[in-house]
């Protein structure tokens, strides 16, 4: 064979022989998928979707189905793109339990916000998994800016977020930066929020940020108002608190440390270290010496700065101490709203002392509660009877309570519709723990500012600049009647003196216990003024 020939031979070979390999290496880096356009990630399915993927979680199947379904009710409608950001997938029954409440809420504020002819945009609401404590954040945000700026999905807006993590202040930092905004429904830390100022003014670290929940200071501060109100400055406090770096940890320890004590100094505060949000890790020996110290103390409260699972722990083993005659109650902030949920049978009667009587009392600040409003109404309306001697006309209720009762009237029945056309939003929809309703106000908040800002033009959506600037503007007459309470923005997008539902899990009596509504809390320690006009200088 001549020269040539070989030299060519050789050079074809070597050229096909580097095409295969090319090829088979295309095929072997191809991502693994869970489903078309969501990434499996070391065994977690990482993404966006609107199709009605379940992720995964069986718990979460009917309701992801629903929300996919509204999403082609309004297809050929004027509509943007609102994504729901939060961890989707988990071990846990009970966290995978409070999934399917937050997505019940997503869907009904869907449905609310929705309805009515005429009033455009429509929202399409889609999922977005970022993984186990936000762990796969970056890549999640990669593909909503990318739809932020499609003009065939045109996101708006971002909301979820029920973790106050680093990870979760990064995923709204970015958000916030590329002018995406952010509606935060779930996260209670103090770091992720934007900082009001006394003249009216705001430092915006996160511009395009609104919150609909009071922060862990304002839920501190609402605690200590209402039960200085119930006459127990006389409390024997000691402060237990998680030094694992946690944005919701630290600052419900540093609110909690912020309280101004009336009464007789208690012990000294006491640590722990977990090893992550869902481990429990070596804390059960922690909370073992923690409770023999405070047993041998005098303290009667314990503000616990911790998260549920570790909460849950702690009580049953303040409880086993054995400290007789003594009763304790635990007070914690707005993650306690899942504790009953991790409770079993054995769990409540470990709380219980001889006869039934309750040994731990757990008392937190929940964002909300459905007993809320009918229940301060009577006691309103008591008062008002026996200051006046006459029942109060419809124009002399006030509005902090009555419109909230309606707003939540409102979600009643878009439950009862929805079940009466054969909609399927799986097991357990119960508004107790609050995560329905809140999420729930969230999508009727960014409702409420998209039609704002739409200026009633049918033809265009607003840009994602002029939904975040609403967020300032949902005040006074422009008020949001949330199921939670009313939702008034201020400049920083914070919600104004919104209070908090003081909730006690009693185990008192047999059988498992009760979750009880005790009263609303105000973090100004003064109901929201008529109209939900924020004052010049905010207290």
């Amino acid at each position: 064979m001549p020269q040539w020939k070989k030299i060519l031979y050789t050079l074809l070979t070597v050229g096909a022989v580097l095409t295969c390999g090319l090829f088979a290496y295309s095929i072997l880096q191809k991502p693994d998928t869970c489903t078309d356009g969501i990434e499996r990630i070391s065994g977690e399915c990482i993404g966006v979707d609107g199709t009605g993927y379940d992720f995964g979680t069986p718990e979460i199947r009917d309701v992801s189905r629903a929300i996919a379904d509204e999403n082609k009710r309004i297809d050929g409608e004027p509509h943007v793109t609102v994504a729901m950001m939060l961890p989707l997938q988990s071990d846990r029954p009970a966290l995978r339990r409070q999934m399917r409440s937050d997505l019940q809420g997503a869907y009904l504020g869907q449905r609310q916000a929705n309805e009515g002819e005429g009033e455009p945009p429509k929202i399409r609401l889609v999922l977005a998994n970022p993984g186990r404590n936000y762990g796969r954040q970056e890549k999640v945000v990669d593909t909503l800016l990318k739809m932020a700026d499609s003009s065939e999905d045109r996101l708006r807006a971002v909301t979820g977020f029920n973790l106050s993590l680093d990870a979760t202040e990064q995923a709204v930092r970015r958000l916030t930066e590329h002018k995406v905004p952010v509606l935060a429904s779930r996260i209670s830390g103090d770091r992720i929020a934007n900082e009001d100022e006394a003249d009216g003014m705001a430092r915006l670290r996160f511009p395009g940020l609104a919150r609909i929940i009071p922060t862990n200071l304002d839920a501190a501060r609402a605690l200590a108002n209402f039960n200085g109100e119930r006459g127990r400055e006389n409390l024997k406090t000691v402060l237990v608190y998680d030094k694992r770096p946690d944005n919701y940890n630290q600052s419900l320890a540093k609110a909690f440390s912020g309280i101004e004590e009336k009464g007789p100094p208690g012990p000294a505060a006491m640590s722990f270290e977990s090893p992550a949000i869902d481990e429990p890790g070596s804390t059960g020996n922690q909370f073992t010496q923690a409770a023999n110290n405070i047993c041998d103390s005098e303290a009667d409260t314990v503000y616990f700065a911790g998260r549920t699972l570790h909460l849950r722990i702690f009580a049953l083993k303040l409880a086993q101490v054995g400290c007789k005659d003594r009763h304790y109650t635990i007070v914690s902030g707005s993650d306690a709203a899942s504790l009953r949920q991790d409770m079993t049978a054995k769990d409540w009667d470990e709380l219980r002392g001889e006869g039934g009587r309750a040994k731990v009392t757990v008392q937190y600040a929940a964002p909300a509660h459905p007993d809320a409003w009918t229940v301060e109404l009577a006691r309103w309306t008591e008062q008002w009877v026996a200051d006046h001697g006459r029942p109060p006309t419809g124009q002399e209720l006030p509005q902090y309570l009555t419109e909230p009762k309606a707003a939540l009237d409102t979600l009643k029945k878009q439950i009862e519709t929805a079940r009466g056309e054969g909609v399927r939003l799986g097991d357990g929809l119960n508004l107790a723990d609050s995560r329905t309703m809140l999420v729930y106000d969230g999508l009727v908040t960014i409702g409420t500012a998209l039609h704002e800002a739409q200026g009633g033009g049918a033809e265009t959506v607003p840009g994602r600049e002029d939904v975040g600037r609403q967020w300032s503007l949902l005040q006074s007459r422009h008020r949001v009647r949330g199921t939670s309470g009313l939702i008034c923005l201020t400049s920083g997008g914070n919600a104004y003196d919104k209070p908090v539902a003081v909730v006690q899990l009693e185990p008192a009596g047999k059988g498992l216990g009760r979750l009880r509504f005790v009263g609303l809390g105000w973090p100004v320690g003064l109901e929201q003024p008529k109209n939900c006009v924020i004052p010049s200088r905010a207290p």
